[in-house]
């Protein structure tokens, strides 16, 4: 099942519940697949283009949320990590910190990486590996670790 039709199912069942938190999330992942269709480019969303979109809506949330904690504004930041709960279950399964380093440390060796010179081609090759599964943040700390 493609997001945008399991978005439309999970949307009918948000409202017949009347979940609030969930509308507005589902609406926000329809919003950007909606925008994603008509930009112009002609492209087609696949299943890696619908996985960046909804990474792109929680990253967005993240820093909206960070901001909102540094400013004391414990309202607004409910409603962002709500919304990064609802956006989340479409999401691929997140690998944990030590899958991604075996993971990562096999690229090094396959790469034949030794100092921070080459953090860029393991970086690539990772990217490539865990997209969706793991965000850039974590994947760039742990190759930094691994390199230096």
């Amino acid at each position: 099942m493609s997001l945008e039709s399991r978005i439309m199912t999970d949307l009918k069942e948000a409202m017949k519940s009347k979940n609030q938190v969930a509308l507005r999330g589902i609406r926000a992942i329809k919003a950007a697949i909606l925008l994603a269709k008509t930009d112009g480019s002609g492209k087609q969303l696949d299943e890696a283009g619908e996985i960046k979109l909804v990474q792109k809506l929680v990253k967005q949330r993240q820093d909206s949320l960070d901001i909102y904690t540094k400013q004391n504004r414990e309202d607004l930041a409910v409603i962002e990590r709500e919304e990064i709960e609802i956006l989340k279950k479409y999401l691929p399964e997140q690998l944990g910190e030590d899958e991604l380093k075996k993971i990562i440390s096999q690229i090094v060796s396959e790469t034949g990486a030794v100092g921070m010179k080459d953090m860029g081609k393991v970086m690539g090759m990772a990217n490539q590996k865990l997209a969706g599964k793991a965000d850039g943040k974590t994947i760039a700390s742990i190759v930094k670790t691994l390199l230096s």
